[in-house]
Formats: C-alpha cells, sequence, structure tokens
C-alpha cells in the first residue's frame, strides 16, 4: 500500500481552509489512498505540537529569542508516526509552533492579560486554568518567561486562529469523516511528548515512573477497548504506562472523542528522556527504537478488529 501525495493547504479544498498568500502551510497531511478512494483503515494519527515555524510576525513582537520557545514543542513526534500512512492510516501534523498557535486548544481559548485593553470580545475571554498559567490557546509564557514584548491585539489572535488552527481542524476533520464513510468508525490518535520532568510523582501502572500517558478522558473520549489495546501492547513492549495523569487529553481528544457518534480519540504522551536529549534537543539512540515500536503498535491498529467499538 502506497501513501498518496501530502496534502497542503494549497491542495486541499477551499473548505479545508488555503494557506494565506505569502505564508508558509500550517499543516501537512497525508492520507493512505487517494483522494475519492475509500480511507484503507479508520485509523488517523495527529500530531498538533511538532512544528517548528515562527512566523515572522511573531517574532517581531517576541521578547524571546527562538532557542527558548523550542523548548515547547513535540520534537520529533512528527518522524515517529512519519510511517503511518504506508500501513494505511492518514496523518497530519502542524508546522506552525505550538508557541505560535496552539492546535490543541480551544481557539478562543485566550488569556486577556496579554491583549491590549479590552481587546479580546467576551467569547474569547479563557478563563481555564490552562490560560491562568499562561498557556492558551496563544501562550503567554515559555519555560516560565512572558514571551511577548507587547501587548497583542485581538487581529492578531484572529490571523493565528484562521491561518493555523481552523485549516488544521478543517483537514483533521475530513480525514476522520472519510474514515467513518469507509469503516462506519474512526479512530483517532493525537501524539504528544512530555518532559522527563513531567512524569514526577506519577507512577506507571506496574509501577515506576511512567514511560507513557494515555489520555482518554477517564474514559469518555473512547471505547475501552481501545485504551486497553494499546496499554496492554506497550506494556508488552517494556514500556511503564499511565492512565490520564499527568495528562487526560487536551482540546482535541475532548472534541473528536465521541464514541457515541462512532469517533474514539486517545492521546499519547510520550517521556521525550526516551528518545532526546532536553537539554541539546538532540536525538539519541532511543529514537530509532521508539520508531520501530510505534511502528509496531500501527501495525497492530490496523489489524484490529473494532467491530465491538461500532
Amino acid at each position: 500500500m502506497n501513501a498518496w501525495d501530502p496534502i497542503t493547504p494549497e491542495t486541499a479544498s477551499a473548505q479545508a481552509g488555503g494557506a494565506a498568500l505569502g505564508r508558509e502551510p500550517a499543516f501537512k497531511a497525508v492520507r493512505a489512498a487517494p483522494d475519492g478512494s475509500p480511507a484503507p483503515t479508520p485509523v488517523v494519527f495527529a500530531s498538533p505540537h511538532s512544528g517548528a515555524l515562527y512566523p515572522p510576525e511573531m517574532m517581531a513582537a517576541a521578547r524571546l529569542p527562538e532557542t527558548v520557545l523550542r523548548g515547547s514543542e513535540d520534537a520529533f513526534v512528527d518522524r515517529l508516526i512519519a510511517g503511518a500512512p504506508a500501513r494505511g492510516v492518514a496523518t497530519i501534523r502542524s508546522r506552525l509552533a505550538r508557541a505560535y498557535i496552539d492546535l490543541n486548544r480551544d481557539p478562543w481559548e485566550l488569556d486577556p492579560a496579554m491583549f491590549e485593553d479590552d481587546a479580546l470580545p467576551e467569547f474569547a475571554r479563557g478563563r481555564t486554568a490552562r490560560v491562568a498559567a499562561g498557556l492558551g490557546a496563544i501562550a503567554r509564557v515559555a519555560d516560565g518567561r512572558p514571551i511577548y514584548a507587547r501587548k497583542l491585539t485581538f487581529e492578531e489572535a484572529k490571523a493565528r486562529v484562521e491561518h493555523g488552527h481552523r485549516p488544521y481542524h478543517d483537514m483533521l476533520d475530513r480525514l476522520l469523516a472519510q474514515a467513518r464513510a469507509a469503516h462506519g468508525l474512526a479512530v483517532l490518535i493525537d501524539w504528544h511528548s512530555m518532559p522527563a520532568a513531567a512524569t514526577r510523582g506519577t507512577r506507571a501502572r506496574v509501577g515506576g515512573p511512567c514511560d507513557i500517558v494515555l489520555g482518554d478522558r477517564f474514559g469518555a473520549a473512547c471505547a475501552p477497548g481501545l485504551t486497553k489495546l494499546v496499554e496492554e501492547a506497550l506494556e508488552a513492549m517494556g514500556y511503564r504506562v499511565a492512565r490520564n495523569s499527568p495528562y487526560a487529553g487536551g482540546y482535541t481528544t475532548e472534541h473528536y472523542g465521541r464514541p457515541a457518534r462512532r469517533t474514539h480519540a486517545l492521546q499519547i504522551e510520550i517521556n521525550r528522556a526516551l528518545y532526546m536529549n532536553e537539554t541539546t534537543r538532540e536525538p539519541t539512540e532511543g529514537l530509532a527504537v521508539l520508531t520501530a515500536h510505534v511502528e509496531q503498535l500501527t501495525a497492530l491498529l490496523t489489524q484490529a478488529d473494532w467491530a465491538a467499538l461500532k
């Protein structure tokens, strides 16, 4: 089975959202079959935080250098899932940096403190714990420090949503709809990585500090069988797995995970210490090992009998 040509906003329909003139494409998606052909499997992989593009208008307003901002990226996660289309799994990844627009947040989950006085309409005034921590759809802080040298305007926020968030999620919604049309259901795996420090205090199911956290919104975002299948497969590979702590799943898992509507979503968070040096941001030998294991998990998912999930 051969992966089809990559989809970008330029090659997608207007409904999926096009890149603005002169801008880099906001995402890259790869179907596992030509457009118009049925999706080979019901599985879709997403990586919303592995982008590394920092548009110039963002950096012109920033006080922190790109080297600091890059600490928030889910580095190399896009490499882990790059082989999935060859196994029948559609993929989508952001090309824009998480610090520019966080695709795993509600698009209007914005922090009034970082915008000009009264700049935000009421619907965009986020009141979540994430916003309070400075990590809304447009982050206020990176590495605990303020990102911007000035207040932003609502027009700037709107431009980021229109250029990044909307087209990415329009395309992800299309890929899931194609999977449901062909198989009666869709299975979304949302791939992330986490700092090693984030796992402190969280114990895996089999004991010890965790390597991987599975987030299914405490059972609300997917059928129990999906979480169990992935958990047991990863443990058989030697990983220590935890559920829903410290990450239960973000906007993507919550928004798309609707088992009653035939869409199951599971977030996978991987300890970065498994595959990279977090100080130098260089991959280690663990990247090849982890990539091979992700390919094994991909094969398992594509061969699963999903009849019980329908």
